[in-house]
């Protein structure tokens, strides 16, 4: 329970259902930790603990709040700057769903003897051929399923998400008729968890004094290696950036590689952004058990608001090749790749390379 509506109305529900529900609170992260200068805002701070231990209260069924800051930041944390300092694009919300918050509820679902977790995720699991899909939300708009997709089979087996088939104006009327006014009206934020002001660049600084000083004035060149500039460092910049460059080519310019063995990044035109696939690791299968050897089709994603590419899967070891229908924009390593068939998720992993 974060405090906000999703995860409240989620609870409410489940305790109207008749199931004996424990509310559970995660506190992941200390923002002033973070160097921000904003206040605190999102499911990690006070006013949000105390929305969502007084819906337990005024509803009977005990809260509590599990601090899981060590582990959040020795894996999530640290996995997010290690992987800016790779030269990659890291998605810190799919890691701490499938290795923090997940295995942190279950571990307290067992201590509490609890059959299942629940949370205001909108998405759809069922049970299918001896395994557990996960699909999209009725809701397309809200639908969270690409950043569920690492989660495996034990975590699905015992996972509810009573919002699945709701849309986000049903579940707001809910809470609204739960006499849940302001909740209802309550804004909702986007922003990655621990870094408040959303600004990465402040973060990596404050988590790495010497950052800016040790990478400033790499160069930025050109495919052929033309060199045509100066830029403040390669952590700072992302596969298909175009604004905050600082250099003016006379046409529009995006980030198209980066190189962090040499601080160097590499620009270029639109057309040099496009991929005809990529090689995607750290595969989690969910409808099927693998890929079959000959490859099947599938609708790609490379990033959550990403309508999807239709594509063919080939199994390769540890890897999957994905052969896109037609050219791809924007591939970057270290974003989540998952794989759909309709609506349902086949299974996702971390794009390793584009092709």
């Amino acid at each position: 329970m974060s405090g906000g509506i999703d995860s409240t109305v989620t609870a409410l529900m489940l305790h109207h259902q008749g199931y004996e529900v424990v509310g559970i609170t995660m506190k992941t992260w200390d923002y002033a930790s973070a160097g921000a200068g904003k206040k605190e805002t999102g499911c990690c701070n006070l006013d949000s603990f105390n929305d969502a231990r007084q819906a337990a209260v005024e509803h009977g069924f005990p809260h509590y709040v599990l601090d899981i800051r060590e582990e959040f930041g020795d894996f999530v944390v640290n996995n997010f700057v290690d992987e800016y300092m790779a030269g990659r694009t890291p998605n810190p919300c799919v890691l701490c769903n499938t290795h923090i918050k997940w295995a942190a509820l279950l571990k307290r679902a067992d201590a509490l003897n609890c059959d299942f977790i629940a949370t205001g995720h909108y998405v759809k699991v069922r049970e299918e051929n001896s395994r557990f899909v996960l699909s999209k939300a009725k809701d397309l708009t809200k639908d969270q399923s690409y950043v569920l997709w690492g989660l495996g089979q034990d975590c699905l087996s015992r996972s509810l998400y009573p919002l699945g088939g709701y849309l986000k104006t049903e579940v707001r009327q809910m809470a609204f008729d739960m006499g849940y006014k302001e909740l209802a009206k309550k804004a909702e934020s986007y922003e990655i968890c621990f870094v408040p002001d959303n600004d990465y660049r402040n973060f990596l600084k404050h988590r790495i004094p010497t950052l800016e000083s040790e990478v400033e004035g790499g160069d930025y060149i050109l495919a052929d290696g033309t060199v045509v500039g100066k830029h403040r460092g390669y952590p700072f910049y992302t596969i298909g950036q175009r604004k905050g460059l600082d250099i003016a080519l006379g046409k529009p310019i995006f980030v198209t590689r980066i190189i962090p063995e040499t601080n160097t990044v590499v620009l270029g035109e639109a057309h040099e952004l496009q991929q005809s696939g990529m090689m995607v690791s750290g595969l989690n299968m969910i409808k099927y058990a693998e890929i079959p050897a000959a490859g099947m089709e599938a609708t790609t994603k490379i990033r959550y608001k990403d309508p999807g590419t239709e594509s063919k899967l080939y199994p390769d070891g540890g890897v999957v090749h994905v052969h896109f229908d037609h050219l791809v924009s924007g591939v970057a390593p270290g974003q989540s790749a998952v794989f759909y068939e309709g609506d349902d998720v086949i299974g996702g992993g971390v794009i390793h390379a584009g092709l």
